[in-house]
């Protein structure tokens, strides 16, 4: 199937063009079309998680699925404001990349980051694997809340996460934070308010399945 991306702002300034076809796959989602664009121009690659997208004028998510002849473009930040903070909950795999190119840019002198994985052993249990469940409208706006804070604290800070529900395997990410700052002491500090405080204020709980039952964390069997 076939696309129109428009192109607004900084992406017409510097890709030189108001449109563009781009072809697809059938059953292709937002996501697919920004990976394609992200490939094609290393303008759209640097500034990934920075941009919101529209498809035929209305805003949508990585996994709006497309159709033939949908009308997308690319929607940079608008003035008067710094842009939708990158704030995800998601059922399928993290992505650091994301996080650190949604806080990066020309003005960051240090990126700290932390990916929080499911490990074999917690608390003397062999763990097989972590069921995450959340409110999940709540723990959006939690995490968003806590990322105005910590911004808002720490002097020129971007701070971005992502956090997994569903079923996760031993090793999978459970958590993805990334924090930027012009200064390395002041990403750290960041980084390590925004776990320290998800941990403590979003709703979002863990079960631990092993060899001797589950359990969920902090409540007992």
């Amino acid at each position: 199937m076939k696309v129109d991306v428009l192109y607004f702002a900084v992406f017409r300034e510097r890709l030189a063009r108001d449109t563009e076809s781009l072809e697809l796959p059938d059953g292709a989602r937002v996501r697919d079309a920004v990976d394609a664009l992200a490939a094609r121009h290393a303008a759209i690659a640097a500034l990934r998680g920075r941009f919101r997208v529209a498809v035929n004028q209305d805003f949508a998510d990585d996994d709006r699925a497309l159709a033939d002849g949908d009308e997308v473009a690319l929607i940079p930040p608008v003035a008067g404001g710094s842009g939708a903070r990158h704030v995800r909950l998601l059922a399928e795999p993290l992505s650091l990349d994301r996080c650190i190119a949604a806080v990066s840019d020309a003005g960051m002198g240090g990126v700290v980051t932390f990916v929080g994985v499911v490990r074999r052993h917690s608390r003397g249990v062999v763990v097989e694997r972590l069921e995450y469940s959340a409110y999940e409208a709540m723990a959006v706006r939690e995490m968003t809340k806590l990322v105005e804070e910590i911004e808002a604290e720490v002097a020129g800070c971007r701070v971005a996460v992502e956090h997994r529900v569903g079923t996760l395997a031993i090793g999978d990410a459970a958590v993805a934070i990334a924090a930027a700052a012009p200064h390395r002491a002041e990403a750290f500090t960041a980084c390590r308010a925004m776990i320290d405080r998800l941990k403590d204020r979003v709703p979002i709980w863990k079960k631990e399945v092993g060899e001797d039952g589950a359990e969920w964390v902090g409540l007992g069997p």
